[in-house]
């Protein structure tokens, strides 16, 4: 049986990366196989790319068309040597970043063509797509706070318009696609965050037994208080 993609997709400092690390290991105590992977990232050709792409130093004027295809090439590698290897073992994948943020950040954000990325990402991917993408939103302004202690690129040299459009990008995104994206505030608490995104498993939780207990319990109502109870 094939098993199920999902990808965490928002602007910088949304919190993909602690949603990441939550939900994988809320699913793996399920009783699901699950990889967790990112963008770039996760073979030693995507680490490569990933302090080419994200380093501040030395700084590389790179046009987004050249940020686009370096991002490709790792995709590739990702898809090739990590994704569908374990898709093809019925694992469940949580991926951290993946196309939806090449078309936002190098479409959106650096004006490419649209329609020329997709043919790019759809060739990488040889046209694999997330079952479910969970969009973690929140204003720029806190995403960038958040992010004040980790700066890459694309926060060093990129202005706050850049960001919105990014932002904007991944909500037109939603919009278009709503029966594959679920979009989660990413100001709430972590804690909610998490519930949110075990609630959205419950779309691809179907013939997946671990994912279909893990929504049902997550679902389950939350003991009373003791105030509460001493209030009945």
């Amino acid at each position: 049986m094939r098993g199920v993609f999902v990808t965490l997709e928002g602007p910088d400092g949304s919190g993909k990366s602690s949603l990441l690390r939550r939900l994988s290991a809320r699913v793996s105590v399920a009783g699901c196989d699950v990889v967790a992977t990112r963008e770039p990232g996760s073979t030693p050709l995507g680490e490569q790319v990933r302090r080419l792409v994200l380093d501040t130093e030395p700084w590389i004027d790179r046009t987004g068309l050249a940020d686009a295809l370096l991002f490709a090439a790792s995709r590739a590698q990702h898809v090739a040597d990590v994704i569908r290897p374990a898709l093809a073992r019925g694992a469940i994948v949580v991926c951290d970043r993946y196309l939806d943020s090449s078309m936002a950040y190098q479409g959106a954000g650096s004006g490419l063509p649209m329609d020329e990325l997709a043919a790019v990402q759809r060739f990488a991917t040889g046209g694999l797509v997330p079952d479910l993408t969970i969009l973690l939103d929140l204003p720029v302004d806190v995403g960038l706070a958040r992010k004040s202690a980790e700066v890459t690129r694309f926060e060093a040299f990129q202005d706050r318009a850049y960001h919105e459009r990014v932002r904007a990008a991944f909500l037109s995104f939603a919009a278009a696609e709503p029966q594959r994206y679920v979009t989660v505030d990413g100001t709430l608490p972590e804690v909610d965050v998490l519930r949110l995104a075990i609630a959205a498993l419950s779309r691809v939780a179907e013939g997946v037994p671990c994912l279909r207990s893990l929504v049902a319990g997550s679902a389950a109502p939350a003991p009373a208080s003791p105030a509460e109870t001493a209030g009945r």
